[in-house]
């Protein structure tokens, strides 16, 4: 095993690791487009699937079955119909959704049972169970429409599905309920989803879809300056969803986003559209600090705030690389402790990415602005600025005329932002007893207007 692999490979799995710890035990709801199946690309997101599961989080997989009732209703020299973004389903397209149905269970459990030495299922054994786990009504008469065999979700058996996930099973469910009497219903799987989201009350809703998630500016091309939005607050989530068209296809912006918003409004804490076409987007969505594809949150993900000394193993670890190259002056768990509250932290779904601490020197109106830190799984996004304007806000909350850092390797970045030199005769007289002249740090001054 090469040193370049070894070195790369024990950072990364450090950095994923505070994230296998966060999702154990947690839920999941994952609906996965009938065109990720038709694409080939089962037995890779098995694989992620049951690789997630391993790692303690509690998994209902929905499949959709679109194309595949349309390859059927082909066939049968059938028409596809829809109207109002639904598919009607007369007699003929309810024998080809259950024939596709069929198909795609047998497929699904196939390739959970996967278990080749060298491969990522090699001693892996997941159990999938499948049943009648939805009650469904029909969607009767729309705008005239007669939606025939076209159900929607009328109740889910949240007590079953959870005595299944607790027996360490996965859930499959497919696009069908039952009404009370025995009679079948076409589903979608986006509602499906959804409902047992929503109703199972999960950590997580994800849609594994064909576009790759809501782009900054939804009504312009793809293009380096329109990047994908990787978190889009629930408000403006809402907001984009009242200006867009009712959508007719499961390419429309608001066809996947709908649901989102639709689970976040009702508890579900975070809903996920990603794109099937990006090997390993589960993966990276989950365990990778920013995802690949848009998530809709009721509520922003980062948290700047002051720290707590349940913080210290979290600052701790984060500043542990740039002391051992010098960057910082190297501090022992003892004093971050006793210093817990001058700290500001970044916090990201429980895991910190940047730190500061600030030491007052109240007779000379000044104060120190020591261990200033970012992740670099998450620098250049503005975080450190993020943690200096509240720092300075808490310098003038406490009175003071301005703040001083001392730094051997970061004196631009502080330059660009408002500190200018000074010389180390400037420094407060408890502060330049500690100095140490052979470290030669420069000393920078912010004057707080």
């Amino acid at each position: 095993m090469s040193a370049v692999f070894n070195f790369t490979f024990v950072p990364w799995f450090r950095s994923v690791a505070p994230y296998i710890h966060l999702h154990r035990g947690k839920t999941f709801v994952v609906g996965i487009a009938g065109e990720a199946i038709a694409a080939g690309k089962l037995p890779h997101l098995a694989q992620d699937l049951a690789l997630i599961q391993s790692m303690g989080v509690k998994i209902v997989l929905v499949h959709g079955f679109r194309p595949q009732v349309n390859e059927q209703l082909a066939a049968k020299g059938h028409q596809a119909k829809y109207s109002h973004g639904m598919r009607i389903t007369d007699t003929v397209a309810l024998d080809c959704a259950q024939e596709a149905a069929g198909q795609l269970r047998y497929e699904i459990e196939a390739a959970f049972s996967q278990g080749l030495p060298n491969t990522p299922m090699a001693g892996s054994t997941v159990r999938v169970i499948s049943g009648n786990f939805i009650t469904a009504r029909p969607v009767g008469v729309v705008d005239g429409v007669d939606f025939k065999h076209s159900g929607m979700v009328r109740k889910v058996d949240t007590a079953g599905i959870k005595r299944t996930l607790d027996f360490g099973a996965m859930v499959l469910l497919s696009p069908f309920g039952f009404s009370p009497t025995g009679e079948a219903f076409n589903l979608t799987m986006e509602e499906v989803a959804t409902s047992v989201a929503i109703e199972l009350q999960a950590d997580k809703l994800i849609f594994l879809t064909e576009i790759p998630g809501i782009r900054t500016s939804p009504d312009q091309p793809e293009s380096e300056d329109n990047p994908i939005d990787t978190e889009l607050p629930l408000a403006a989530a809402e907001k984009l969803l009242a200006q867009l068209p009712n959508p007719l296809q499961p390419t429309d912006t608001a066809f996947y986003l709908q649901h989102c918003v639709k689970a976040c409004k009702s508890g579900v804490e975070r809903s996920h559209i990603l794109p099937f076409a990006v090997d390993g987007s589960l993966l990276l969505e989950i365990y990778v600090h920013d995802g690949i594809g848009t998530m809709v949150i009721d509520e922003k993900l980062e948290s700047l705030r002051e720290a707590t000394a349940d913080d210290v193993g979290g600052i701790l670890q984060l500043i542990e690389p740039f002391e051992k190259d010098g960057t910082l002056v190297k501090r022992d768990r003892t004093e971050i402790e006793r210093d817990a509250d001058h700290y500001t932290v970044i916090e990201h779904d429980g895991v910190i990415f940047g730190c500061a601490a600030l030491y007052p020197y109240p007779e000379a109106k000044t104060a120190e602005m020591a261990a200033l830190t970012v992740s670099p799984h998450s620098q250049s996004q503005g975080d450190g600025e993020r943690i200096l304007k509240r720092i300075e806000q808490r310098a003038r909350l406490a009175g003071l005329d301005s703040i001083f850092v001392l730094t051997t390797r970061t004196m631009h970045w502080f330059i660009k932002r408002g500190f200018v030199q000074a010389d180390p005769e400037w420094l407060p007289e408890a502060r330049k007893r500690k100095y140490n002249i052979n470290r030669k740090s420069q000393v920078l001054v912010k004057k707080l207007s």
